[in-house]
């Protein structure tokens, strides 16, 4: 009787990798082993299953490769913690597998970085595991995530808020670069794992802080999922693994749609992501979000801190043809629509929006004068019809010049203000300089650190774009004012 319980839960297992093709081809697998009671039994049924101590029909494209065990310490628990990973190097003993452990400082990393303690175990576990796998060439790295981890992941992002991509919950396998995460077990409820280990005769350790409800997963564990299926006629976790398959399924259909438009949509570099508005708006809602995810990750950003809430503000944004606002994203990512694109990047400092509030100074005329970052030299030339013609010919980049007859002094230089008005060179009328530079197509980041200078009585320079009609020079103007305009700061 024990022996056909022990073979239907491998085969189980069993048959969840083969329909799931968890391992491919890999020579190497490693097991995230933490000594609780579900990833006990991930290693001793792998070992199991490696065995062949299933029936061969069952295990068509099974586990060939070798077995390497890996514990990370949180070192969270005292003493219990070591007395885990010792637990671990006995129990892989036992099995004959090779076993790296490693030790984090999860409480020191979270403390600097202001994450919580799940988050930044989580975090260093991933790394440790990548770490691990990578040092010892292998492309898969098992966990022993099951069926009501799962219910209570789906959980944990509706509260949060998620889209269906979230609602897919724990997937089977998800690729980090060239390793893949594999969860073998989650075909199997929790109750089924302990069932498992009661008949094979197996201890496993227990995790104390597991009870305490004041984490939100074990609150969602104790305390939510029973309620929740106090009112449900069949079983909460079964009806929460369908709906993430179904998810699953309807997210590859998604990626499917944008994997045949990404190259035409998408301009990518290391510090941005260009979309082309035209064709990003075309797309249905769910490709839409999809689209948003990939940008963001491309960047480095992560996904998990990326809410329903950045999603719906970034279609938004898309949707609506405003120049010049700029959504932040977490993990230092920005967002802004610029024209016909819609524009992720790295939040670098000459992108951060800032109300300047530098008073105006004036500008020595002759000479230099510092504004900022910004050197401005001005210079007064003298010249007659003939020389008009060379004088326009020769200006040189970051030089403008102007009548000096049309320029009432002294002049000032300064931030743009609200409700500054200008005649643009080639117009006849004044003109809001907001309006000027979108109409012009201005680049948003041109657009925040643009500079005024301006005389007694009006605008005569919207630096770097564009010198005012009123103040230009003609074949009548006899003495020139030149004014040269440096940024003096270094590039990020």
């Amino acid at each position: 009787m024990c022996i056909k319980m022990l073979l239907e839960f491998e085969k189980k297992v069993a048959g969840f990798i083969k329909a799931n093709n968890l391992f491919g081809s890999a020579d190497k697998v490693l097991l995230a082993v933490s000594g609780g009671a579900d990833s006990t039994a991930l290693m001793y049924a792998m070992c199991a299953i490696k065995a062949e101590n299933v029936p061969a029909s069952s295990l068509a494209g099974k586990l060939s490769g070798d077995i390497l065990c890996a514990h990370i310490n949180h070192q969270l628990r005292g003493p219990e913690s070591d007395d885990d990973e010792a637990f671990v190097i006995a129990q892989a003993g036992k099995l004959n597998l090779a076993i790296t452990t490693r030790r984090l400082d999860v409480r020191g990393f979270a403390r600097k970085n202001k994450l919580s303690i799940e988050t930044a175990a989580r975090k260093l576990r991933i790394e440790g595991l990548l770490d691990i796998a990578k040092t010892n060439n292998c492309k898969r790295i098992a966990t022993a995530h099951q069926k009501d981890d799962n219910a209570e992941t789906i959980i944990q992002r509706l509260a949060r808020g998620t889209g269906f991509r979230g609602l897919g919950g724990i997937w089977p396998l998800r690729s980090f670069n060239a390793i893949g995460f594999v969860r073998p077990l989650l075909c199997v409820r929790r109750d089924e794992i302990v069932e498992y280990l009661k008949k094979r005769n197996l201890k496993w350790r227990v995790d104390r802080t597991n009870d305490d409800c004041s984490y939100r997963r074990n609150y969602i564990r104790h305390r939510l999922l029973p309620a929740l299926q106090r009112q449900c006629s069949g079983s909460i976790v079964e009806q929460l693994a369908k709906l993430a398959q179904s998810a699953q399924k309807f997210y590859s259909l998604v990626c499917s749609g944008v994997e045949r438009i990404w190259p035409e949509l998408a301009d990518c570099s290391a510090d941005n992501v260009t979309l082309d508005l035209r064709i990003f708006l075309s797309q249905p809602p769910a490709v839409k979000v999809e689209i948003v995810r990939r940008s963001v990750t491309h960047l480095g950003g992560g996904e998990r801190d990326l809410a329903y809430r950045h999603y719906e503000r970034i279609l938004q944004l898309a949707q609506q043809n405003i120049g010049g606002r700029k959504i932040e994203l977490p993990d230092g990512l920005v967002v802004w629509r610029e024209y016909g694109n819609l524009i992720f990047a790295r939040c670098k400092k000459s992108l951060a929006v800032k109300k300047h509030t530098g008073k105006a100074v004036d500008l020595q005329v002759p000479g230099q004068t510092q504004f900022g970052s910004f050197l401005i030299e001005a210079a007064i030339l003298e010249t007659d019809k003939k020389q008009f013609e060379k004088f326009k010919q020769e200006k040189p980049n970051f030089i403008e010049r102007f009548d000096l007859d049309k320029v009432k002094l002294p002049l000032v230089v300064r931030f743009r203000e609200d409700g500054d008005r200008f005649v643009p060179l080639g117009l006849t009328s004044e003109k809001k300089i907001g309006k000027f530079l979108t109409d012009e197509k201005v680049p948003w980041e041109v657009r925040q650190k643009a500079l005024i200078v301006a005389d007694a009585e009006k605008i005569i320079w919207v630096w770097p774009v564009r010198i005012s009609e009123q103040a230009k020079v003609t074949s009548e103007t006899r003495k020139i004012l030149q004014l040269q305009m440096a940024d003096t700061k270094p590039a990020d």
